[in-house]
């Protein structure tokens, strides 16, 4: 159970920030202006669990936005890390450091993740070769040199987001109820086809007050999706120039996690 509690929190907070628009192309120059301006963003979630109390607070999620001085790269960094409750609960910590390089098409280049959980300890990095497209994963085990690397390498197309890039990528995407499109995500040197439909405009309390949202649904479960198992998520974003996400529900086998948006710093 605190294995699947985990993926859950981490995968609903990256789609969280990831799933915010509609999938139309702009011209390179002006996703990369864009996502250029974006630097400097950070935002904050509190996620809560209704399972045997109810709303209890489990972990603190962390989206960090850097422009990079000397190129049009853009580098985000999330965080996700278990609050108080759980590790009362459930004797269960982790900490999950995510860190992004994409060009000026928003595609991804580089992925490096830091995952803990209790004592065991990760680290990856994942990179994307355009010109044979191919990506390779590596995951080492820094407590224990002799393990040998685990490795894999996969297909890709030419244009590729991992969990993190497709959060700008779409964020800076027109938004509009009806819109059905798919990424295109790689995930541990996996490949996955996310479909994503935008089924409503409805209203949601916020930091920011009550205001007009679109409901998100990504298909994220389910035989061959990143997540094997029977759930629904819902996502609602601003309808405002940034489609800033500002809550996530999701529907699970092991109870229904909600994700707020607790503070946002605004870009310079």
């Amino acid at each position: 159970m605190r294995s699947i509690i985990f993926k859950l929190l981490w995968i609903s907070a990256i789609v969280l920030w990831a799933f915010s628009g509609a999938f139309a192309q702009r011209s390179d120059a002006k996703v990369a202006a864009s996502g250029q301006i974006l630097a400097g963003e950070v935002l904050k979630y509190d996620a809560k669990i209704n399972k045997i109390l109810r709303g209890i607070s489990i972990a603190e999620l962390t989206l960090s936005a850097l422009g990079t001085p000397n190129s049009t790269d853009l580098v985000v960094k999330a965080e996700a890390v278990s609050k108080g409750t759980l590790l009362k609960i459930f004797r269960y910590s982790f900490l999950q450091q995510y860190e992004s390089t994409m060009d000026a098409g928003f595609r991804v280049i580089k992925t490096a993740k830091h995952d803990v959980q209790k004592d065991r300890i990760r680290e990856s990095e994942a990179n994307f070769d355009y010109r044979r497209r191919m990506v390779t994963f590596v995951e080492t085990d820094p407590k224990n040199a002799s393990r040998a690397p685990r490795r894999i390498a996969s297909e890709i197309g030419d244009q590729m987001l991992d969990m993190v890039s497709a959060i700008y990528f779409i964020r800076l995407q027109p938004l509009a109820v009806g819109k059905r499109f798919d990424l295109s995500i790689s995930d541990s040197g996996l490949v996955y086809k996310i479909p994503v439909n935008v089924t409503g405009r409805e209203m949601q309390k916020t930091i920011h007050g009550t205001i007009w949202c679109y409901r998100v649904e990504p298909d994220i479960f389910g035989s061959g999706r990143l997540i094997e198992q029977k759930g629904k998520m819902v996502i609602w974003f601003a309808d405002d120039t940034r489609h800033t996400p500002v809550r996530s529900q999701i529907d699970t086998e092991v109870g229904k996690i909600d994700i707020k948006l607790k503070s946002a710093r605004p870009v310079k």
